[in-house]
């Protein structure tokens, strides 16, 4: 199976108008969503759709409803004029831990059917219940790294404006994975975030060490989400006011990096 789970650190470090830091351990899940039943089907402690200590839900993702995800995102490919033809589709995401996840960002990997990266979806959920994606196709490089860029166009921290620029370096999952983001302004970079694992395969013996290593795991993130929140306001940072999200939930990005929002 291609599913697997990526263990490592999340980095994030803004650089104005004050200097802040946080670095959490966390794990990562990539799941191939054509394997989600026979995940289902393997293990004791996960589960596809239905309550178990590890579950990975639709409804979490995508339009956020209880339909399967293939055919969501393959639509929204086909608008940005990207086939895979039936190729895998594999999402990196924290799943429910005891029912309850919070997904500030998951990644979809959209490969044709030899394996060549597509594109990537960066679909970003903010604190409001409020989410939206950027659809942008992955051209190769010699180093295996995928460069992207675009707009930002959709709210997530209060104390970010914006008017800025989200620059993505990825190196695609293997045993390793890098998921690293700059977010910028026409005065320099706002902030610099990534994650870096390293592949744990997916059995019930390493869903049982992942829950003694990151107990509560959603209940961290939500928690040091507003934790670091406060200790922001604390330092003096004006609040945002939120606009309306976009009027589409889904951006399209050429490769040239001009953006076209469509629904």
């Amino acid at each position: 199976m291609f599913s697997k789970i990526f263990e490592g650190k999340v980095y994030h470090k803004r650089f104005k108008p004050k200097i802040h830091e946080l670095n959490y351990k966390v794990c990562s899940f990539l799941f191939d969503l054509d394997e989600l039943d026979q995940l289902d089907k393997s293990f004791k402690l996960f589960a596809y759709n239905r309550l178990n200590i590890v579950s990975f839900w639709n409804k979490d993702h995508g339009t956020g409803e209880d339909k399967p995800l293939r055919p969501y995102v393959e639509n929204i490919l086909n608008e940005a004029e990207i086939d895979i033809e039936g190729g895998p589709i594999r999402l990196l995401c924290y799943p429910r831990f005891f029912g309850y996840v919070f997904n500030p960002l998951s990644v979809y990997y959209c490969y044709s059917k030899d394996e060549n990266l597509q594109a990537i979806i960066y679909e970003v959920s903010n604190t409001f219940g409020e989410r939206h994606s950027y659809v942008i196709p992955a051209e190769s490089s010699s180093d295996g790294v995928i460069k992207q860029k675009c707009q930002k166009s959709f709210y997530v921290s209060p104390f970010m404006e914006m008017n800025a620029e989200y620059a993505f370096r990825m190196v695609p999952p293997q045993d390793k994975i890098s998921v690293s983001i700059t977010q910028s302004d026409e005065d320099g970079t706002l902030l610099k975030a990534n994650f870096n694992g390293t592949e744990t395969p997916l059995s019930d013996a390493s869903l049982l060490r992942i829950l003694a290593r990151y107990p509560l795991m959603t209940v961290k993130i939500i928690l040091g989400i507003h934790w670091e929140a406060l200790k922001l306001w604390k330092k003096g940072l004006k609040l945002v006011t939120r606009p309306p999200v976009p009027s589409h939930p889904v951006t399209l990005v050429s490769s040239s990096n001009q953006m076209e929002p469509k629904s």
